[in-house]
């Protein structure tokens, strides 16, 4: 396979990063084939979640879906300007030290599910149980574990779990320990409100996950309420379930930009013309992803799977801390 050497949109690929994707003939869900149409390339991220349909004057970037709706974007060329006017953060692992629970979570709705208390994961099944919304994570659950098992059944048993661990970490018992700030977030938070940058927190979580996860994290900082410090929040809503009114969350989060764009546009208030003063962090391969495709700046921070998952090439900076982002978001 012969990777190209610059992709229209994602600009230059870097050499550490040439071996991240997989090229295939055909694409699209069979829209697409090499060599028809203009098309030049279809490569594969390791994750499996996307595809980039290479042209030689564009890239279209589908978004595969377990569900069956997968999307396709144009994938648009990221430009940029210090200091940012608004920085979008991601919550789980970019914000807060989470993953680790949520995943835990998973594996014991498997585990119930099957009858298995013994039931654990294999590290291969780590990139596709952390990082998507709860339906993508616990279809993949299904195909691999629970064949026969419906997803409304795995759905009613894992909200059945955050309900009661949730419920325990608000009123301060349970595993509150698994909601970590991250490695200095305090210090950046604090430094980009003094310089007068908007915050706007995107999480793919469902609030009654999102909610408590980020005030066991502000507790532990000693810093108030997150509603009175962050300028905008956006979760994936309210989950579907029998007798209640859901909100839209399961078919369009992370990788989708929908969340992120929502973010900058409407919760910040930030114009399509202003753009490139805007700047989104993240750790999982479906948050660079989604941070891209929604035309933003896009900053990989190391402890999650957006390595593993073979994205690196969309990140347009990659830091091991979060503090060591401010130099390029301050302009210093």
């Amino acid at each position: 396979m012969t990777v190209p050497d610059k992709i229209p949109g994602l600009g230059q690929i870097r050499p550490e990063c040439r071996d991240d994707f997989e090229e295939i003939e055909v694409g699209g869900g069979g829209l697409f084939r090499v060599g028809h149409d203009g098309v030049e390339h279809i490569l594969v991220p390791k994750d499996q979640k996307s595809e980039l349909i290479v042209f030689s004057d564009k890239t279209l970037c589908y978004i595969r879906s377990a569900l069956g709706y997968p999307a396709l974007y144009p994938l648009k060329e990221v430009k940029f300007e210090a200091p940012v006017k608004a920085v979008l953060m991601d919550l789980d692992g970019t914000s807060v030290r989470s993953e680790e629970m949520w995943m835990w979570i998973i594996e014991r709705t498997v585990a119930t599910a099957l009858g298995n208390p013994n039931f654990h994961f294999a590290p291969e099944d780590f990139p596709y149980v952390a990082g998507h919304s709860v339906s993508e994570h616990l279809s993949y659950c299904i195909e691999k574990y629970c064949p026969g098992t419906s997803l409304e059944e795995l759905r009613d048993i894992y909200f059945e779990l955050v309900k009661r661990e949730m419920k325990e970490i608000e009123e301060g018992r349970g595993h509150a320990e698994a909601f970590r700030p991250a490695p200095h977030l305090k210090e950046f938070l604090l430094e980009l409100k003094a310089h007068g940058v908007k915050i706007g927190l995107v999480t793919s979580g469902l609030f009654e996950k999102a909610w408590p996860e980020i005030l066991a994290a502000f507790r532990t900082m000693g810093m108030g309420n997150p509603l009175d410090f962050y300028d905008s929040i956006i979760s994936a809503g309210t989950p579907l379930r029998k007798g209640q009114v859901g909100t839209l969350g399961e078919l369009e989060p992370k990788p989708h930009p929908w969340l992120y764009a929502e973010t900058a546009t409407v919760g910040l208030g930030i114009a399509e013309e202003e753009r490139h003063r805007v700047a989104g962090i993240e750790d999982s391969s479906a948050g660079i992803l989604a941070v891209r495709l929604a035309g933003f700046f896009t900053i990989g921070v190391s402890g999650g799977n957006y390595k593993a998952g073979g994205v690196r090439a969309f990140a347009n900076l990659e830091c091991e801390t979060l503090l060591d982002a401010l130099p390029v978001l301050l302009g210093k």
